[in-house]
């Protein structure tokens, strides 16, 4: 009754509270990172106009340029491996870390849904003769060589950005199903129905209508592999039902695609609560 109303009220109050904050730490760290990586961006600068300098060579005493002097490999390795190091610095802030290795460069990944830290992931690169996979702990469902294809030999901060985008969205439809399951066990008939990259969900549950209890079945896909909420979502209900169950069920679907699955169950399942 009013109680849980207040409560609900209170609780939301207490989320948006949370979520502000949580915007301002984003904010803070996205011009953190702008920030850096003007700075990285000087120091390449620099870097690119001391190489350039040892390639043309500098003018003598008298005026005439001297002959054209080759950077020394030293150099070179130098200025390569502070470029390197840079890219991880910036990646660094977007959880992604790495390490040179004798070999190239050995990333880790770290994945996380809404502040909520889940999984890591691997991933080895050779750089000589050419950039290419050693080894990595990346799921075989996610298409690492597609992209890998794609972006690899060309612009390697695009081919780990993908491929992080691919990895967050996997484990934030992975983390809604787990939640959901967990959260809402009464509410869930039988087991919920996925594929390994639970880019398809399908499940049937309970809601009341009218002072009776009828089921729904709500079929999910997520047709974009790197977003964590569905491009489709279907809720339907028997032919027999009421015709407000069918409005119920296109709510629903609406909010499915909205929202992310375990809070879309809490926002409906907090309405019944308060009509009751």
């Amino acid at each position: 009754g009013l109680f849980a109303y207040l409560e609900m009220l209170e609780a939301q109050a207490h989320k948006a509270a949370v979520k502000q904050e949580e915007m301002e730490q984003q904010e803070e760290k996205l011009a953190m990172l702008k920030k850096r990586l003007q700075e990285l961006r000087l120091q390449r600068d620099e870097l690119r106009a001391k190489v350039e300098l040892q390639e043309k060579g500098q003018l003598g005493k008298e005026g005439v340029t001297s002959e054209p002097a080759q950077p020394s490999a030293q150099t070179v390795l130098e200025w390569k491996i502070k470029s390197i190091k840079a890219m991880l610095q910036i990646f660094y802030l977007t959880g992604i870390s790495g390490k040179l290795t004798k070999r190239g460069v050995c990333f880790c990944i770290s994945t996380a849904y809404e502040g909520t830290y889940l999984d890591s992931y691997y991933l080895d690169l050779l750089t000589k003769p050419e950039v290419q996979i050693y080894r990595h702990s990346i799921p075989a469902f996610i298409p690492l060589e597609q992209i890998a294809k794609k972006y690899l030999q060309t612009d390697i901060r695009r081919f780990l950005s993908v491929l992080l985008d691919h990895l967050n969205a996997y484990v934030g439809r992975r983390f809604q199903a787990d939640q959901l399951q967990e959260q809402f066990p009464e509410q869930i008939e039988g087991s919920l129905q996925r594929n390994s990259l639970c880019n398809l969900l399908v499940f049937k549950y309970n809601v009341s209508s009218e002072g009776k209890t009828f089921s729904l079945t709500a079929r999910l896909l997520y047709g974009d592999l790197c977003r964590s909420l569905p491009t489709e979502a279907v809720v339907s209900c028997a032919p027999d039902s009421p015709a407000s169950l069918a409005e119920v069920a296109a709510a629903h679907s609406d909010l499915f695609r909205r929202m992310a699955l375990h809070k879309a169950f809490r926002s409906f399942s907090s309405a019944v609560e308060i009509m009751e």
